[in-house]
């Protein structure tokens, strides 16, 4: 499973001395069809406020949680993914989970590239026989897709909300930033902020976006349900406006009961050591050039979006504004980037997404 979304806020490196006595102006985001937040926006700064986002946001993020319903599900889902070589294993997967309350989960993958993997969680151990030890950027997304996609909100965060249209309905636009990120005054979406796009009447996710540039889109018709969790029948993955995934729910099944010898696991899994995690994402805004900087010059950010290794590493790293004069530049500088954390004493092993938004500054 992949776990709850994290968001952790890493301050450019530079003070504001280092602008002089003014800031340089900020590009707009790029546009896209899938933003949706075009019109005005507004600060929710009230507790009511913020506790009825938070509550929408709940609604929305319950129908992705499958295994709170209490009973056995089997979820055939399939994609299809065309990078262009941006990331590994384009071509054709197929991905199943299958969930006893009483036995635990197994989820499994295969993809004509090459890569397959069979994880086994049960009695809070873990187990994973795979073709690779890190599980791939694209296949980790699919999952975040459709059982993870919504974060929390910190009690610090800046959330604004705004009106949108999609499919010809009405949806609350949800925008998230850290309490530095400086969006409270600005008249559209900055480049630092979570965009989560929600039908008010029905509570389902229409649009997600972590950073501008990369987009997931639901499609509810003839969607699969279990219980009171809807999940969407589709979910088109873009970036600079291009499809780079198709993800399509194929059956959402109730599984009265597993065959148990599915949850035992070979003696080959129980050598591998131990199962590296799937965590939440992280955010990094930074700075290209140390400054000084002026008035007379304007910010224009790329960001670049990987996947970070349980060893540090940043795999599959590449632009999401891949036409940007600085793209080749921001990811060969987010290459750079320590991205070791000490893991808290006990925990597993985790690789976890990563977006960085690099911050180049140059004259208007």
């Amino acid at each position: 499973m992949v776990s709850k979304r994290m968001l952790w806020w890493i301050a450019a490196s530079v003070s504001v001395a280092a602008f002089g006595q003014n800031v340089p102006r900020m590009a707009p985001i790029p546009s896209d069809p899938l933003e949706m937040v075009t019109g005005p926006i507004q600060v929710v700064d009230t507790a009511a406020g913020r506790e009825a986002v938070v509550q929408l946001l709940a609604r929305a993020r319950s129908n992705y949680v499958l295994r709170s319903a209490g009973q056995g599900y089997d979820l055939k889902v399939s994609f299809t993914v065309n990078s262009g070589g941006a990331t590994e294993y384009d071509g054709a997967w197929q991905m199943e989970d299958l969930f006893d309350p009483s036995q635990g989960l197994r989820w499994t993958a295969t993809t004509e590239a090459g890569y397959t993997v069979t994880q086994i969680s049960a009695n809070k151990m873990y187990y994973r026989d795979a073709t690779a030890s890190t599980v791939p950027l694209r296949l980790q997304e699919a999952r975040a897709a459709l059982l993870d996609p919504i974060g929390s909100v910190g009690k610090r965060d800046v959330i604004r909300t705004s009106t949108a249209t999609f499919h010809g309905a009405q949806v609350t636009c949800v925008l998230i930033s850290g309490s530095g990120s400086g969006a409270a005054g600005l008249p559209s979406r900055s480049w630092e902020e979570t965009e989560e796009c929600i039908d008010p009447q029905s509570g389902l996710l229409e649009t997600h976006s972590v950073v501008p540039g990369r987009y997931y889109a639901y499609a509810y018709t003839n969607a699969p349900q279990l219980g009171d969790h809807m999940l969407p029948q589709k979910v088109i993955v873009t970036e600079a406006g291009k499809t780079i995934s198709v993800i399509s729910v194929e059956s959402l099944k109730e599984l009265p009961a597993a065959d148990t010898s599915l949850f035992q696991p070979t003696e080959q899994m129980k050598a591998k050591g131990p199962v590296i995690a799937m965590a939440g994402a992280e955010k990094i805004s930074r700075f290209f050039d140390p400054g000084p900087f002026t008035s007379d010059e304007i910010m224009r950010p790329v960001c670049v979006f990987g996947l970070v290794t349980a060893s540090g590493e940043l795999v599959e790293a590449h632009s999401l504004q891949p036409s940007d004069a600085n793209s080749e530049a921001a990811v060969e500088a987010a290459k750079r980037v320590n991205y070791s954390r000490p893991a808290p004493r006990g925990a597993r092993p985790q690789q976890h997404f990563v977006f960085v938004i690099e911050k180049f500054v140059a004259a208007q």
